[in-house]
């Protein structure tokens, strides 16, 4: 491990060395991606550091008592010692995380998709309530959203509505939310009250930049028509809303939320390469799969992943058995929690069968 961590310190010494020449900080591209990767390396060497010196001092102390005639240097140096030791295996887990390999994809933005399932209206609404519940936890992180495209139900909610979220490490965080959510109330609709389970499937798109996926223009087909629901009378009078068709594949991406067709294209040709995107990702996401027990973070859309249990109060993760008794907060965007858990499972397996 020491080895690696030295090679990991003299390239962010040369990165750094690379950041005060001109050459570099006149390209800005390049003075971009030399900052990105300093930074990510930076956790790294202050724990490098860390661990060097309570190496150094481990080896000072068992000197110390090795070679010192002084019982009362002796025995400072006896307390220190097991101090250090203690830490030590603590330090080097942690070292041993940030050492697994980062998925590239983690830094991009991401599209949320988020459709109705088995239920009816109650999916419709449920999807709803999802929506809310995202959208609350990317204000939470200072992320922006834009709704790109929705389908609203007919008692509420939404049968399908599409959102891109911007910022910091979106699709690295989100992409755990991957799968069928489920859900267990009793419906507005249900006069004898008796508790239904509905379904809504999210998906989690890491967003592809143009250099991703090359779209060959003459292969998508352009259909424009006008907006429905919400949007205004502006949207709805005009043919503004786009839907578009890669015709070799058979994927389709609409766009009705912008004022203008041609927001309304830029959108949906954004979507539409993302999901191209998604369709190579899928399969490498799928290869991983097979090595994991637990269905983490791998994009599969009918893994039921998710139960929310209004009448218990409770919300229970399948792939990592984790229950929580705090619904409400949940569904107010509270889901560090479960994130931060997930992420530490994932982790935990990539470590196991990295063997770092």
């Amino acid at each position: 491990m020491l080895d690696k961590l030295e090679q990991i310190y003299f390239r962010y010494k040369d990165l750094e060395s690379q950041l005060s020449d001109p050459g570099v900080v006149g390209d800005m591209q390049r003075f971009k991606k030399t900052s990105k990767e300093y930074k990510d390396l930076e956790p790294i060497v202050e724990a490098y550091e860390q661990y060097k010196n309570l190496l150094s001092n481990i080896t000072f102390n068992r000197q110390v008592l090795n070679e010192e005639k002084d019982e009362e240097m002796r025995e400072m140096a006896k307390v220190e010692l097991e101090e250090q030791q203690a830490a030590l295996p603590a330090l080097e887990d942690r070292i041993r995380f940030l050492l697994i390999p980062k998925d590239p994809e983690d830094d991009k933005n991401a599209i949320l998709e988020i459709r109705a399932g088995t239920g009816g209206d109650e999916a419709s609404i449920f999807a709803g309530d999802l929506l809310r519940m995202y959208l609350k936890y990317c204000e939470d992180r200072g992320w922006s959203t834009e709704i790109m495209n929705e389908n609203s139900g007919t008692a509420g909610g939404f049968k399908e509505v599409v959102v891109e979220v911007a910022g910091e490490g979106v699709y690295g965080v989100l992409k755990y939310e991957s799968g069928v959510h489920r859900v267990q109330r009793v419906p507005e609709t249900e006069s004898q009250g008796r508790v239904h389970t509905s379904a809504a499937s999210v998906a989690i798109l890491p967003e592809a930049d143009e250099v991703d996926v090359e779209l060959n223009m003459t292969d998508i087909k352009k259909d424009v028509y006008r907006a429905s629901g919400a949007g205004g009378q502006h949207v709805n009078k005009t043919e503004s809303a786009v839907r578009l068709t890669h015709l070799p594949t058979g994927t389709v991406a609409e766009c009705q939320d912008g004022r203008s067709q041609h927001k309304n294209y830029e959108s949906a040709l954004k979507v539409l390469r993302t999901r191209l995107y998604e369709k190579a990702l899928a399969e490498h996401n799928a290869a991983i799969a097979k090595q994991r027990k637990t269905l983490v973070s791998t994009g599969d859309r009918s893994a039921k992943i998710r139960t929310y249990n209004y009448p218990q109060g409770r919300v229970t993760d399948h792939r990592i058995n984790l229950t929580l008794y705090n619904l409400g907060d949940i569904m107010n965007g509270d889901l560090q929690e479960i994130i931060d858990k997930l992420n530490f499972e994932e982790n935990a397996e990539k470590l196991k069968l990295g063997g770092i």
